[in-house]
Parts: structure tokens; C-alpha cells; sequence
């Protein structure tokens, strides 16, 4: 919260990572990516096209930290649920 004009802060800032980018931050390839996928360790992209696909890198973060914090497979797969439920609210 914002305590000067006692207004919420803004959101942070989130941008669009293409599979390449994800790849370059977390250090995996592109197929150890999508494996996390299919295993639900690691979000779905956000399709834009048919051949488009990204992620947010606010999703793409939490991941980053949950390992960073020691979080095993089970509570990463909970992690992504959520990511992907809130998903259905950003305007």
C-alpha cells in the first residue's frame, strides 16, 4: 500500500517470456521445459497464435523461487495450479 496517497500500490510489472528467454533464465533446454510441463512442474504457455506461445515472467519467477527455497515436486505442482487458476483473474 502506497501510505503517501493511501492508495494500493501498483501491480508489478509483468512481462512476456518467449520459450527461448524462459530457456536463457532457468537455465533448462527447450525439451527439459516442456517436460516440466507435461510432468505439471512448470506452467503451460500462454498461446497467442498458433505458433506463439509465451510466459509470464511473474510465473516464470515464482517457479525460480519456489526451487530456490527447496520446494520438492509436490508442492511445485500446487504452485502451478494456483499460477494457472489466477490466470482465469488478470484483467
Amino acid at each position: 500500500m502506497n501510505t503517501q496517497a493511501n492508495t494500493p500500490a501498483p501491480p508489478a510489472a509483468c512481462t512476456l517470456m518467449r520459450p527461448a528467454d524462459v530457456s536463457r533464465i532457468t537455465g533448462m533446454k527447450r525439451s527439459t521445459l516442456y517436460n516440466h510441463i507435461d510432468k505439471g512442474t512448470f506452467p503451460r504457455p500462454v498461446k497467442l497464435g498458433e505458433r506463439f506461445a509465451v510466459w509470464p515472467s511473474d510465473e516464470v519467477q515464482a517457479i525460480l523461487n519456489a526451487r530456490i527455497a527447496g520446494k520438492g515436486d509436490d508442492e511445485i505442482r500446487v504452485l502451478v495450479g494456483e499460477l494457472m487458476e489466477a490466470r482465469k483473474h488478470r484483467a
